[in-house]
């Protein structure tokens, strides 16, 4: 089967894309809007870009009307933002994140989410996240439907027993994020392998140790 990209809708090139384009991670992004109010929204086009400049990369879609949506705005008029990734024990909540609230309402309070301080920008990090990073906008790409932003991770917060870094390592066997599937589809991490040799077959096991 070819489909020619050019000879379909920019929703059936999304449909197909954001389907096979799996398991992406989650970002679930605060920003402060111009009422003050915290607002939090999860966005799967996201990821990593590099580490020097340490950047990542959030894409937003315009709503149906053509307007930005909350996080857009936020982050285009104060260009700070704070990413967390989302791990099973919060997916609900997460997900609880997306729905549509008045502009005054906190999303983290809809979703029972505990806020933070961050120290070095004015968006709170969320409590339960096992990671948050703190982001001042790098740059930002536009398109016809969306805004893509550049940021560049200033601080990095993640639980007491995620990380060494004595040997900077991530304790994996600690780690249990979701990533988004097609559809409204998510998938967990827990069914893990390694291609390094056993016995002739890669090795496979529910628990993983350092990496």
């Amino acid at each position: 089967m070819e489909i020619d990209f050019r000879e379909i809708t920019a929703y059936q090139r999304y449909k197909l894309m954001a389907s096979l384009i799996v398991p992406r991670p989650i970002a679930l992004v605060t920003t402060i809007n111009e009422g003050g109010a915290i607002n939090a929204a999860p966005f799967s086009m996201f990821n990593m870009l590099g580490e020097e400049p340490p950047i990542v990369m959030l894409s937003i879609n315009r709503r149906d009307d053509d307007s930005l949506k909350d996080t857009a705005a936020n982050i285009l008029r104060n260009r700070e933002y704070v990413v967390h990734l989302t791990d099973e024990a919060m997916t609900a909540r997460m997900h609880a994140c997306g729905d549509r609230l008045p502009a005054s309402e906190s999303e983290l309070t809809h979703a029972g989410l505990t806020p933070v301080p961050s120290r070095l920008v004015a968006p709170p990090r969320i409590a339960e996240a096992p990671v948050a990073f703190e982001c001042h906008l790098w740059e930002t790409l536009e398109t016809p439907s969306r805004h893509i932003f550049i940021g560049r991770v200033e601080r990095l917060h993640a639980r007491d027993e995620l990380i060494d870094t004595q040997h900077w390592r991530v304790r994996l066997q600690n780690y249990f994020p979701v990533g988004r599937f097609g559809a409204s589809f998510y998938v967990d991490t827990r069914n893990r392998f390694s291609l390094e040799q056993d016995g002739g077959q890669p090795s496979v096991s529910t628990a993983v140790d350092e990496m």
